[in-house]
């Protein structure tokens, strides 16, 4: 292990990344580890990364197709991002937030613009954000005010439940201040983890540290912060590196500490003004690599629930839904003040511009199950206990029946009326597919309750 870096060791990611592809045997051994939903191990999944040929590459996504189905079902979360700043002490070449893009117009929201911004994203629908506040140099009381501001803004159609934030690394004892605010999951990207690459990329600001970045997420759960989430920026690196390192990042964090990550995010790179790298990517990664990679993750790590952003078209967004995606955001802005004013610059470009009501009809009609769900945080179903229910896919008894009960909730408070014949329609279906009488029996008594009006009802 790499003495200066020891979460990952790039030179044992090189090694499993350097042999020839597997034969078709070892490939059908392999899968049919996988098929067992229980994950796969570091050279296992380098395997599936190696393998080569359309119909090795189909077998893969067919097998994360049905470990998705076994572990997850056929639910979606969805979130909105809250931008809080678009200041920023970090000069990273791929970001519209840079400190040297001198042409974009700066603005970090007050309290009274983050209730603005809140009481939209409740209008719409949501229940969840992710406030990302970046590295502005605000002090960390501006973001425990800000957390406390969205929990405290309620209205008559609801309220946010869960706050996950994106913010920068920081001490223990500062973790153990987020911690005290009632967050979720931290999030905390380590964009490249080939340690030359991350230095090109950072050349300026705290961020710039690639061991502090790295150890973040040990320091965050030391905090008392259990529910934490990984990610790449997919097109500054190779992206097979990127994701067995990711990989040895999770592994890492469960040796030490019991549960591996909550989520795993794997954005694209996508053009922002004001960085010429972001039009041109490095390591630019095609839709078919990027669907192996949704694959290989929900393979290798099939209790962590995986998050694809409006970066990605709608297209593209359908076909990682159906491989191993299970989180999505909707109706997403990435300037601060989008949802309420629409102003300022955005950090990056949208792939997905569709409105929450659009994007929640679709899902519809594909066959999924839209949900709004804050229940298993708010119960303590994180950390461990998470991991010991999502792991034998136990986390199915509660997850079903709480999201159909909060995509009634929305249905009744903020959707259309075409969405909402929809979504009840939809609804019916998945309740007839229930095959315990009483949980059928209490989930539908949940929905009639919700259609009533009612609100905030999980198990």
């Amino acid at each position: 292990m790499n003495n200066e870096f020891p979460i990952v060791d790039p030179s044992a990611v090189v090694e499993l990344l350097s042999a020839p592809p597997p034969d078709p045997a070892r490939l059908v051994s392999v899968l049919a580890k996988a098929a067992e939903g229980k994950g796969l191990d570091l050279a296992e999944a380098a395997c599936l990364m190696r393998a080569a040929g359309t119909e090795m590459h189909e077998a893969i996504l067919a097998e994360a197709r049905r470990v998705k189905e076994l572990i997850y079902g056929r639910r979606v979360v969805l979130f909105a991002p809250l931008y809080l700043s678009s200041h920023c002490r970090n000069d990273c070449l791929y970001c519209g937030f840079r400190s040297s893009n001198h042409s974009q117009e700066r603005h970090r929201l007050s309290l009274e613009e983050i209730r603005a911004e809140t009481r939209a994203l409740v209008a719409q629908g949501h229940r969840r954000v992710l406030v990302v506040a970046g590295d502005d140099g605000s002090p960390l009381r501006y973001l425990m005010d800000a957390i406390r501001t969205v929990y405290d803004e309620k209205g008559p159609t609801g309220e946010i439940r869960r706050i996950n934030v994106n913010v920068a690394a920081m001490g223990v004892d500062g973790y153990r201040e987020l911690k005290s605010a009632g967050i979720g999951t931290y999030q905390l990207f380590q964009e490249t983890y080939h340690p030359r690459t991350y230095a090109a990329m950072h050349p300026v600001g705290p961020k710039s540290d690639y061991a502090y970045h790295l150890s973040a997420m040990g320091r965050a759960i030391e905090g008392g912060i259990e529910d934490v989430g990984l990610g790449v920026l997919y097109g500054l690196g190779e992206w097979r590196f990127e994701t067995l390192s990711m990989l040895q990042h999770a592994f890492h964090l469960e040796s030490r500490f019991g549960f591996g990550p909550h989520t795993v995010s794997v954005p694209r790179l996508e053009p922002a003004d004001g960085s010429p790298l972001s039009s041109q990517p490095p390591s630019e990664v095609s839709d078919p690599d990027f669907l192996r990679i949704i694959a290989v993750l929900r393979l290798t790590l099939p209790y962590a629930g995986i998050i694809l952003s409006t970066r990605e078209t709608a297209h593209v967004r359908r076909q990682g839904l159906e491989i191993g995606v299970s989180q999505i955001s909707a109706g997403s802005r990435t300037n601060p003040g989008g949802y309420a004013t629409h102003q300022g610059a955005e950090q990056f470009s949208l792939g997905d511009t569709r409105t929450l009501d659009e994007v929640v009809a679709d899902l519809v009609g594909i066959g999924h199950v839209p949900s709004f769900c804050t229940g298993c945080y708010r119960k303590g179903r994180t950390g461990h206990d998470f991991m010991d229910l999502a792991k034998p896919g136990t986390i199915q008894h509660f997850c079903l029946p709480n999201a159909l009960t909060s995509f009634q909730e929305y249905l009744t408070q903020a959707a259309s009326p075409t969405t909402r014949a929809l979504g009840e329609t939809a609804i019916e279906s998945e309740l007839s597919k229930i095959e315990s009488r009483n949980v059928r029996e209490r989930t539908r008594h949940g929905v009639e309750q919700a259609r009533a009006g009612a609100m905030d009802l999980y198990v």
